[in-house]
C-alpha cells in the first residue's frame, strides 16, 4: 500500500444479503475512495457470531458479500478486500485491548443494550465486548479515517479512547482514527415503516430490497411501499414514505432532489412507485450481472481471498508485533 495516502478501514457483517440502504449509504460511496486513500474493506464475519447463526449460511453469505464488494466496483488489486476471520491478529489484539478497556465504558454502549433486548436468550460476552473487537479492527491497520453512520459513532469514540489510553502508557503505538464524513448517501428507510431505517434483519421482507432481489421482486416490493392517504407528491418530512421513495430515485438515477420532484409533478403514487422500481432495477442490473459472473469464477474469488488475506495479515502483524513488544510479551 502506498505510504503517502491515508488509510480507510470499513466493513460489513455477513448476516444477510446487504440491502439497497447499505448500497446507497455506504458501498456505492466506497468505490470512489480508492484513488484518494489506501482502503481496507473487510467482511467482518467474526462480529457475525454474536447471535445464533447457521454455519453453512454464514459461510455462503460471507463469500457472497465479498463477491458483492467486487461486483459493486471495488477492485481487489487497488483495495484490500478480505475476511476478518482469516487474519488472526484481529482476535489477538482484541484480547490485549480487553485489558485496557473499562467495564463502565462497555456498559454505556447503546447497541449492546438494544441487542440484549432483541436476544434476551443469548446475552453472551461477545455481544458485550463487540466494540473492543471493532477497535482492534480499526487500530490494527493504523487507520486514519473510518466511515461511520450514527449507529457506530459511539464505537469509534471508544476505539479512540482505548488507543489514547494505550499510547499514554506505552508511547506512540496507534494512530488515533478520525470519523470520515464523505459524500453522504441518502438514508434509506424501510418501505413498510418509513420512520425506521431499512434493515436486512427486518422480519417483514417487503420492508427492504436486497441487492440480489430479482427485478419482479423489486417492482412488487416498491409497489407495496407505504405512502399516505394524500395523493400529492411532495418532498417533505411529514410525508416520510414519499420522501423515502424520492431519495431512492435520486440516488439511483443521479438526479438532484429538485429535478426528481419536478419529474413527478402532476403524476400519482402509482407512477412514482413504477418509476422508482424501474430506477432500482436498472441501477442494480450491472452489479447483479457482474455478481453472477464472479460467482461462477470460483478460482478467481479463491485467489482474491488468499492474496488479500495475506496483504491484510502482513499489515496487521506489523502493528501486533509492536504492541506485543510494548506490553512485554517474551520474544
Amino acid at each position: 500500500m502506498a505510504d503517502e495516502k491515508k488509510v480507510i478501514f470499513s466493513g460489513m457483517q455477513a448476516t444477510g444479503i446487504i440491502t439497497l440502504g447499505n448500497y446507497i449509504g455506504a458501498l456505492k460511496n466506497w468505490v470512489s475512495l480508492h484513488e484518494q486513500y489506501n482502503c481496507l474493506f473487510s467482511v467482518v464475519d467474526m462480529h457475525s457470531i454474536t447471535v445464533r447463526h447457521n454455519p453453512a449460511e454464514l459461510r455462503k453469505r460471507s463469500r457472497d458479500l465479498l463477491t458483492l464488494y467486487i461486483a459493486a466496483g471495488l477492485d481487489p488489486e487497488k483495495n484490500i478486500i478480505y475476511y476478518q476471520s482469516h487474519v488472526p491478529a484481529h482476535a489477538e489484539l482484541a484480547w490485549i485491548l480487553n485489558c485496557y478497556t473499562y467495564m463502565g465504558e462497555l456498559n454505556r454502549m447503546t447497541q449492546y443494550k438494544e441487542k440484549s433486548q432483541k436476544h434476551e436468550d443469548n446475552i453472551n460476552a461477545g455481544l458485550f465486548t463487540y466494540p473492543i473487537l471493532m477497535a482492534a479492527d480499526i487500530l490494527l491497520y493504523q487507520t486514519d479515517v473510518v466511515p461511520v453512520g450514527n449507529d457506530q459513532k459511539q464505537h469509534l469514540e471508544l476505539a479512540r479512547d482505548i488507543a489514547t489510553r494505550f499510547n499514554n502508557i506505552y508511547g506512540d503505538v496507534f494512530k488515533i482514527p478520525e470519523p470520515y464524513f464523505g459524500k453522504v448517501g441518502a438514508r434509506v428507510m424501510s418501505l413498510q415503516d418509513p420512520t425506521k431505517k431499512m434493515s436486512k434483519s427486518d422480519e417483514n421482507t417487503n420492508a427492504f430490497i436486497s441487492l440480489l432481489d430479482e427485478p419482479d421482486v423489486i417492482m412488487k416490493k416498491v409497489k407495496r411501499a407505504v405512502t399516505d392517504s394524500d395523493r400529492e407528491i411532495r418532498y417533505s418530512e411529514d410525508k416520510a414514505g414519499v420522501k423515502n421513495l424520492i431519495d431512492i430515485y435520486s440516488a439511483m438515477t443521479g438526479m438532484g432532489i429538485e429535478s426528481a420532484v419536478a419529474n413527478f409533478e402532476g403524476k400519482g403514487y402509482g407512477d412514482l412507485k413504477k418509476e422508482v422500481g424501474e430506477a432500482i432495477v436498472e441501477g442494480l442490473r450491472p452489479l447483479q450481472t457482474r455478481f453472477k459472473e464472479l460467482s461462477a469464477d470460483k478460482e478467481y474469488i479463491n485467489q482474491v481471498i488468499k492474496n488479500n488475506g495475506e496483504k491484510a495479515s502482513y499489515l496487521a502483524n506489523k502493528t501486533l508485533r509492536k504492541v506485543k513488544k510494548k506490553i512485554g510479551y517474551p520474544e
